[in-house]
């Protein structure tokens, strides 16, 4: 036996046990090892059983089978393939605990909740490509006058969709880093192709922007859809905030501080930032900066009006903890007369929404269902 089939095995059983059961940290920081190690295998376990089929079947190739040297290698890689059929076992915990978390708070989906099939070749040999025949992407519109930092992409069906509902996605990157074309990539396609229009924006980054600027960015997309959004066929009297990680961050306070006139300067007198709902994955919640011109946490901003809230965290994430989010989902739901819908997946990593996988494809139709929801409740109020 070889000594790649060796490294091979010990090193994809090695990663997997750590995406299996990770170290917990004590507390949430922008990065650690243990994330670095476990994070890709534990959310697409198909590709670390690609590497494990070239890294070992030469071996198994070339001894006699039913020999014992061929008994001893089957034995070695036995181990690895568990591991890996383990975590694509535990990635379908994922849907169960999202209907858990809607039917507990916005009740059972009616008409019953549409399952869309699962994209199974994406998912097996091409988990980073998200495009789809029936979705264009229009790129970067300036919504303000900072070059690059205030661009934003649009995604809307083809034949071009007449008042559509919206939504928005911010990304994340600890408030340093990102980019829009980073994250929620299966989202954004499989709600443009559902006749939403789809919004994914930059926003100002922190080495040339403070929190209280970034918030006023996603204040600025908000306005900018409302006044720009019809030449793109949506109908922004169903708008829908997302984000991912920091993007989660300033969606929640977005939509907490919703047509505050103290956190939009700029925008003209009156401008509406107001959501209908936000969706947050993987958030941090807690303070993000010390910037004087407003407490940065949406846990400041907590009052009786919020809109309704999906918020999806991952029970294994080591970046940001999910007691983090919980409390913050638990403090929220304390204050609002609105559903709060928290689901704290098993097995889950931070930045799942990555790119397609068995558990991104549940996330999406949760959120779909949530969407739908939303925008029933906006089109009949008094149904609920």
């Amino acid at each position: 036996m070889s000594v790649t089939f060796f490294t091979t095995s010990a090193s994809v059983t090695l990663f997997g046990l750590i995406a299996l059961r990770p170290p917990r940290p004590r507390h949430s920081s922008p990065w650690k090892l243990s994330f670095a190690l476990g994070y890709l295998i534990n959310e697409q376990p198909f590709l670390a059983l690609y590497w494990l089929a070239a890294g070992t079947l030469p071996t198994l190739i070339g001894v006699t089978t039913g020999s014992a040297a061929w008994w001893a290698a089957a034995g070695v890689v036995a181990v690895p393939v568990a591991v890996l059929t383990a975590l694509a076992v535990r990635a379908r915990t994922a849907r169960p605990v999202l209907d858990a978390a809607l039917r507990d708070a916005i009740g059972p989906p009616r008409p019953p909740a549409r399952r869309f099939r699962l994209p199974i070749v994406r998912i097996l040999f091409l988990p980073f490509v998200s495009y789809r025949f029936d979705v264009r992407r229009i790129r970067n519109v300036p919504y303000g006058d900072d070059g690059r930092g205030r661009l934003l992409d649009l995604y809307v069906s083809r034949p071009a969709p007449q008042g559509a509902p919206v939504l928005i996605y911010l990304h994340g990157g600890g408030f340093r880093k990102g980019h829009k074309m980073l994250g929620a990539r299966a989202l954004l396609h499989r709600m443009a192709a559902q006749g939403w229009v789809c919004v994914s924006a930059n926003y100002r980054l922190r080495r040339r922007a403070r929190y209280a600027d970034q918030l006023l960015d996603v204040k600025r997309v908000i306005h900018w859809v409302r006044e720009h959004g019809a030449a793109y066929g949506a109908d922004a009297s169903t708008l829908l905030l997302t984000g991912s990680s920091s993007g989660a961050h300033l969606a929640a306070t977005a939509a907490l501080t919703a047509n505050d006139p103290r956190l939009q300067p700029g925008l003209p007198a009156g401008a509406d930032t107001s959501v209908d709902a936000v969706v947050a994955f993987y958030g941090y919640y807690g303070t993000a900066d010390t910037d004087s011109r407003v407490t940065a946490s949406p846990l400041a901003h907590l009052h009786a009006d919020a809109p309704p809230f999906l918020i999806v965290h991952g029970a294994l994430d080591t970046l940001v903890l999910a007691d983090d989010a919980r409390h913050f989902a638990n403090e929220l739901a304390q204050r609002s007369t609105q559903p709060v819908a928290y689901a704290e997946l098993p097995g889950t990593q931070h930045d799942f929404d990555l790119f397609q996988s068995l558990r991104t494809h549940s996330v999406v139709e949760a959120v779909e269902r949530f969407a739908a929801w939303t925008r029933s409740r906006r089109q009949a109020p008094t149904q609920e």
